[in-house]
Parts: C-alpha cells; structure tokens; sequence
C-alpha cells in the first residue's frame, strides 16, 4: 500500500541550520522539498559552487579508491580538520595511484610486445647465420597475416622484380598462424626494397625500443633478460600499490564517505529558505514518523528550532512522495509494479493484487507439477545467488510462487511433464485440460470478469477519496453493467435461471442514460473496451492447452523414434525447449493482463519516490 505522508516544516535561527540538517540527515526520514510560498532567501550559484567544489575533491577521491583496489564499504563520515589540506591529500594520492597505474600498464604492454617478438625470434633464431654471411647487408623483418601463403611468393617476385638477385627471402609460421618473414638484401638494394614494403603497405617489424640493439636477431639475448625482468618490475608495482593502498585507504574511505553526506546536505540546503536571521525547511515524511521527530527535534535542537505540521490529506496530496509498504509476502511482488512508474500519492498500489493474480494466471498457463518443480529449484538458486533486498531475491520469491502456483495446478488437472502423470497414477482432481477446453475457456474468462471488476471497483475507490464524486459515481456504475451484462448472460445460456434475463436486460437499458449523464459518451466507449479486456483472458487457456499438448507431443516422441534412446533424449531436449516457453510465454502474457487490462482501469502513474535526506551510507544499504 502507499504510506500515508504529511507534511512539515522546521524553522528557527540562520545559525541553527547546519545543525538542524545534521539532524535530519541524521534521522534519515524526511524528504526535503521546496517551501511553495515564500521566495528563496538563498543564492543557487553559492549551493552551486559548493557542490562543484565538492565534486571535484571526490573525483579525485573516487578516482584513487577505485584505482588502488579498495573495496572497503561506506565507513562513519569524519569531517576533514583542513580542507584544503583534505584537497591535498586527495590529489596526491590520486596522482601517485594514477602513476602506479599508469606504470603497470606500460610493463604489462611492453611484455606483451616483447612476447609478440620472441615468437619471431624463435622461428628465425636458426637462420642467425644467414643474416651473418650478408655483412655489407640489411636485414627487414615483416609478419604477414595468417593464411597468406601466396602473398609470400607474390612478395618474392615482387622484390626479385624491384632489385635482381641481390635478396634472399626466408619465411616461417609463427603459433598463432600468422607468417614471419626474413628479408636480406644488399646495402645498395636497401632503399628499393624499404620502398616497396612501404608501397605495399607490409608491416616491417621494428626492433624494441630500450633493448639497445638495432638488429632483431642480436637483441635476442637483452629481450630474455628484459621478460625476466618485467614479472619482478610488476611485483614491485603491486607491492607499491598495496603499500598505498594500506596507508591511505582508511583516510580516503572516511573522506569519501564525507563527502558523500556532504553532497546530500548541499542538495537539501538548496531547497532550503535561509536569510540573515531565519531559516525554513519544509518536507515529507510517513505519518507513523511525524511524532518521533517532534520529540527528537525537541530533545536534540532544543525549542528554538520549530516543528509545524502544514498538511495531513491522507489521499489529495498530489504532491507527496511516493513509499510503498507492504507486507513481507507481498513485498517481492513490487519488481513487477516498479517496472512501471510508481502510482501518484492518492491513488493505490497494486502490488497486493499482483501477488494474488500474478502467481493464479503463471500457474493455471503452466499448471504442470514437474514443470513447477523445475522453476522451484531455479528460484532457490537464485535466492542462495542473491542478497537481501535486492532485485534478484524479489525475482526469486516471484519465481517461487509462481512455481507452487503450478504445482498446485498441476496436482488439480493431473499433469506431470504431460501426460506423464496418468502412467504414474495421477487423476484430474479439477478437470483435464487435454479434453476440458469448454470448462477451461470459461474458467479463463470467469477470471477476467474478476480481474476487471475488481479494476473498476479500485477505481471507484480512488475517485471517491479524492474527492471527485461524479466521476466516482460513472464509475461504479460501469461496475453494476458489466455485472448486469454477465447475470444476463449466464441466465441466457441457462448457467442461472431463465427468469433473470428479462429484469437484468432491463436493469442494463436504464443504467445506460445514467452511465451517459454522469461521464459522457465515451464512457460507452470505454465499456466496450473493458468486454474487449475480459475476452483477452481467453488467452490462460490458449497458452496452458498449448503447453499441455507441446509435452504431450515430447512424451510421444520416446516410442516414435524406433530406438527408446534415441528417444528419450529428444523427448528431454523437447521437455526442455517446453519448460522454456512454458516459463517465458506466461510471465509475458500474466504482466501484460496486468499492465494493459487490470491497470488500465485504476492505475495513476507519476508519482515522485520518496527519498528522505539520509547518510550516504543508508543509501548504499538500501541500494539507492
């Protein structure tokens, strides 16, 4: 349900707002808002220029945290002594993590490289000696791309064509498939073939810069000793980083803490009316709240800081923030109505309901019990995988009440992976959904007509309490003819007695004028569309036959296939692809039945969330 709010405003002396915001931060239970009717005392680019200040100091703070690998949480905020000294410390610390980073980076690229160049050197360190009976020559060292075989023989044509047979070209393959090519030529015939490779656009591969040694082959002995090296020179670059991490860790954390509270008063402070000798701060908070912080602020600020109450409409005030509270069991299901803005303060939350239909429409499309199960070991999965309050263990207590809905429907038709449940000895207790479409068809619509109904009652409901009378009374009039309309109907298919087809029919001809009096026209227009909504649940028995018959078909498989193995395994990957669909198919069409049919008859949205000024660490608790 949506929390009853009302609003309050704390005044008392310019001196006294730090404190008092320290206290409701503190307190973490009032949403700060703009006061509507007094014009601010208070400069926007001053609060603007704190919180750049601010920014700036944490991105240095957060740049150093992440960089060294700290993974502390949100520890007590300790405000810095200095700070300046503060800054300092932060961009400091920030340009030695970013130097350290900077550095492991270039070691770890340079041993990429040089390992890059050992796989050339490995493929040519047998042809040493022939690189050595050139003395007067030049060496090109090139890598060709995997699989370019014939570019090697194109190359050497080209290069005989450019300088005559003053050139030797060598090529072996290197592990990763590519091509390493050794070109010797004269000094006189250098030039000619550098540009060719250049116009050819084939990388030649330079020597490594630092190993002091221009020639590839000779720098052979400096790159092992170099990759020796390196692991030692990246272990003293962690060490280094550890050692930083350790010493300024638990500094930056607090900071970073601080200035994340900090960030969160600038916020609040610039909703706040503050002049030379007065300040004002309004805000929203839940009703149950209100008298602990009258009493705190008494106790804490003493009786200069005033505590008025401004509003109390428990269902008109569009402008309040939105808190749903509901009970544990129905507390999962608020994923599903988060996935649409939230409803507007006054209206009502449907998470209840969803909690109730949601599971009954997934259970009666799937409605098998080793389906079911299969889901039930998926969600307690998933709750072991996840955390409190997060939206993996909501989709796994979803999924878990989704998969009892289907074993319990599973054990009413007598369906286990199919038919199977008739060779174990399992009996429709309700009605089998394999002969039964008739009875499960209007079982499907018999729940729309519910579903509706209960839409258009919801929404009487809401007009009501705000205030809005006429439209209440359309409304429920709407109602009593969709009641009037299935009466009449059961009574002429004799499912009611004959005889209250006449007074119901007459009953809905009278009701007509008065639907048109209160809400117009297109209130007719709308009734149609609610029949069209409760046709649209026909859909529970299209989906749950169609699984139904996609298992029965896998079971059939088994003795189809000539060999019982053979068999056996396609009627598994069947069963398997069916629970799939059988999964993702009814979580479909149960949220559409719920965002366009039941919705669409009560549900407001745009409500505002309710975020009180509280310490950066209850947000992160709460994952906001």
């Amino acid at each position: 349900m949506i929390v009853h709010m009302v609003r309050v405003r704390l005044a008392g002396p310019s001196a006294r707002l730090d404190d008092v915001l320290a206290f409701v931060q503190r307190l973490g239970v009032l949403h700060v808002v703009r006061p509507e009717v007094l014009e601010s005392l208070t400069g926007a680019a001053q609060h603007a220029r704190a919180a750049r200040h601010c920014r700036r100091l944490l991105d240095d703070v957060e740049f150093a945290y992440t960089t060294l690998g700290l993974t502390r949480p949100p520890s007590a905020p300790v405000a810095p002594a200095s700070l300046p000294r503060a800054a300092r410390f932060a961009r400091r610390v920030r340009r030695q993590a970013a130097k350290l980073a900077k550095q492991k980076i270039s070691l770890e690229d340079e041993r990429v490289m040089l390992l890059r160049y050992r796989e050339f050197f490995s493929a040519f360190e047998s042809l040493i000696g022939h690189e050595l009976a050139w003395p007067d020559g030049q060496a090109f060292y090139v890598v060709l791309r995997a699989g370019a075989v014939s570019a090697v023989q194109e190359l050497r044509k080209s290069l005989v064509k450019a300088v005559g047979e003053e050139i030797e070209l060598l090529d072996r393959p290197l592990p990763s498939g590519e091509i390493a090519v050794l070109i010797l030529v004269s000094n006189t015939s250098a030039p000619k073939v550098a540009k060719l490779l250049s116009e050819s656009r084939v990388q030649e591969l330079p020597a490594p810069a630092g190993l002091g040694e221009k020639n590839l082959l000779r720098a052979m002995p400096a790159l092992r000793a170099r990759l020796a090296e390196l692991p030692r020179a990246l272990e003293t670059t962690a060490a280094e980083r550890r050692r930083l991490a350790e010493v300024s860790g638990q500094e930056l954390t607090a900071l970073r803490t601080w200035l994340h509270d900090q960030l969160l008063v600038i916020d609040a402070r610039a909703k706040v009316h503050a002049g030379k000798h007065l300040f004002v701060l309004e805000g929203w908070l839940p009703e149950v709240q209100r008298e602990q912080l009258t009493t705190l602020s008494g106790k804490e600020l003493g009786p200069e800081i005033v505590v008025e109450v401004l509003a109390t409409e428990q269902w008109q005030g569009d402008n309040a923030p939105v808190a749903l509270s509901n009970p544990p069991l129905f507390r999962p299901f608020e994923v599903v109505t988060r996935m649409l803005p939230l409803p507007r303060y006054g209206s009502i939350d449907p998470t209840p309901f969803v909690a109730i239909f949601f599971p009954a429409f997934f259970g009666l499309m799937l409605g098998d019990v080793g389906y079911g199960l299969m889901l039930a070991i998926i969600a307690v999965v998933l709750r072991f995988k996840s955390k409190p309050g997060t939206t993996l263990r909501a989709v796994s207590a979803v999924g878990g009440a989704c998969a009892a809905g289907s074993v319990l429907f599973g054990v009413l038709f007598g369906e286990l992976f199919g038919n199977l449940g008739h060779v174990v000895g399992m009996k429709p207790l309700w009605f089998n959904r394999e002969e039964a479409i008739v009875p499960f068809l209007a079982l499907s619509v018999a729940l729309g007509v519910v579903h509706i109904t209960l839409g258009l009652v919801l929404a009487v409901i809401t007009s009501w309490r705000r205030g809005k009378t006429r439209e209440a009374l359309g409304r429920s009039v709407a109602v009593l003819m969709v009641l009037f309309t299935v009466v009449a109907l059961l009574a002429a298919f004799e499912q009611l007695p004959r005889a209250l087809f006449t007074p119901f029919v007459v009953a809905l001809l009278v009701a007509f004028p008065v639907l048109i009096a209160l809400e117009g026209i297109v209130a007719l227009i709308e009734l149609l569309s609610t029949f069209g909504h409760i046709l649209s649940y026909a859909r529970i028995m299209a989906l749950g036959t169609a699984s139904l018959m996609l298992a029965v078909v896998a079971n059939k498989m088994v003795g189809a296939m000539g060999s019982v193995v053979v068999g056996v395994v396609f009627a598994l990957l069947f069963h398997l692809v069916n629970f799939a669909i059988g999964v993702f198919s009814p979580t479909i069409h149960a949220l559409r039945l719920h965002y366009v049919e039941f919705f669409g008859k009560f549900f407001s949205p745009g409500g505002v969330e309710y975020r009180p000024l509280s310490t950066w660490r209850d947000h992160q608790k709460h994952g906001t």
